[in-house]
């Protein structure tokens, strides 16, 4: 019979991606809060390129 369990290292693997999944979504909404110019001028920029051409 096969042995079908996940390797040491594969389950670190998993466990670091997810961990830092975690701390760079967290930081990333803690700079959006700090910084909401960033996020209505990203929705402003195509609108200005488009009356420009």
């Amino acid at each position: 019979m096969k042995n079908l369990k996940k390797p040491a290292a594969s389950k670190l693997l998993v466990k670091f991606d997810n961990e830092l999944m975690s701390i760079l979504t967290h930081d990333l909404k803690l700079f959006m809060a700090k910084n909401p110019f960033l996020a209505s001028n990203k929705q402003a920029i195509p609108q200005q390129s488009l009356s420009v051409a």
